[in-house]
């Protein structure tokens, strides 16, 4: 196979394929069937995931929690209004935050930003780190959980920017699996938004087992590739858990030639970040820079859930390694005519 370009990625996405509003129901969204072996592709919903699994079969899911990481404030004797995205937290101790600021050109070091009606939470801009970057310094005393639950009280769900509407209350609800357990993330694992309650019950009724990772999501999956020389393009680096349980129940399952399915580009660049010689999966606790486009050879999962991502993105290029590219190609075109939405909150694709 010929080296991938950028322009391979390439596609029309009318506007309104993009999905505002998830799915009335989590498990009602559409979902589009790939056969690899075949080359078949089915038009069914996603609750009907459930056919293709039998028991023993393992699903690998992100249990990664997002927090209202965007929050509102103003500058100090300005009063302009600034928005703050939070991105990491640096040192607890001294409450040091990595984030992001809009707009980015008024805000200097040693600027102080106010949040909340009554001015209650105040931080400081210590340093620049890149154009839009900050590191900003909370200051309040009081206990780390009292702080913790101010700017979860000040921050509201950080909906991806391509949303133009306003955050709404269900949001706080739908844009989070219902599996999320441990918070860091700054975007939802998307493929995860697809399971409701009475299907994970259903899933466990009828055997299929879950093994939870950890793959804490920063912006960085949202960032265009601006190289057409794939090689070239650098990801950000994310957090990642695998704990030893998870790899207990997917290296048993291996053993036993049990189907195992990555729930979300998340999950399986996590697990494709710590793969021993054999094939196997090892518990890991660190930082993944992982970027999968074609040609590569995946060594846990051998289907996946996802959602339909965007044209040039580092998401479809790794689809396009798992599916094919011909075969992603034609699924997309089919996407676009059938008028399946697109994004997070939109529909998934289940490859088999």
């Amino acid at each position: 196979m010929s080296k991938m370009k950028l322009s391979d990625f390439s596609f029309d996405l009318p506007e309104e394929l993009i999905a505002e509003y998830p799915s009335e129901h989590r498990d009602e969204a559409r979902m589009m069937v790939l056969h690899r072996d075949s080359g078949k592709i089915e038009h069914r919903l996603f609750k009907d995931i459930i056919e293709y699994f039998v028991e023993g079969d393992t699903m690998i899911m992100n249990n990664t929690k997002v927090f209202p990481a965007r929050m509102y404030g103003n500058k100090e004797k300005t009063g302009a209004k600034i928005e703050v995205f939070l991105l990491r937290e640096l040192n607890r101790e001294s409450l040091l935050w990595d984030v992001l600021v809009d707009p980015a050109r008024k805000i200097r070091i040693g600027n102080k930003l106010y949040f909340g009606d009554d001015d209650s939470l105040v931080a400081e801009v210590i340093d620049n780190t890149t154009s839009r970057g900050r590191t900003l310094r909370f200051l309040f005393d009081g206990p780390y959980e009292e702080f913790k639950a101010k700017i979860t009280e000040l921050g509201e769900t950080p909906l991806p920017k391509y949303i133009k509407r306003e955050v709404e209350a269900n949001d706080e609800d739908r844009y989070q699996t219902i599996f999320a357990k441990v918070e860091g993330a700054v975007a939802a694992p998307t493929a995860g938004l697809h399971f409701s309650r009475e299907l994970l019950k259903r899933l466990e009724l009828k055997g299929i087992n879950f093994a939870e990772v950890t793959l804490h999501i920063g912006l960085g999956t949202f960032r265009p590739v601006e190289v057409e020389d794939l090689t070239k393009h650098k990801m950000d680096s994310e957090q990642v858990i695998i704990p030893e349980k998870c790899t207990e129940i997917v290296n048993e399952a291996k053993a036993r030639k049990k189907r195992i399915c990555a729930i979300g580009t998340t999950s399986m660049r996590t697990i494709e970040t710590s793969v021993s010689t054999d094939g196997n999966l090892k518990p890991y606790d660190g930082w993944t820079n992982k970027f999968i486009f074609p040609p590569y050879d995946f060594s846990v999962a051998d289907c996946m859930v996802t959602n339909f991502h965007t044209p040039l993105s580092t998401l479809l290029m790794m689809i396009s390694a798992f599916a094919g590219h011909d075969l992603m190609k034609e699924a997309y075109k089919q996407a676009v005519e059938k008028k399946y939405k697109f994004y997070s909150y939109g529909d998934a694709m289940l490859i088999l």
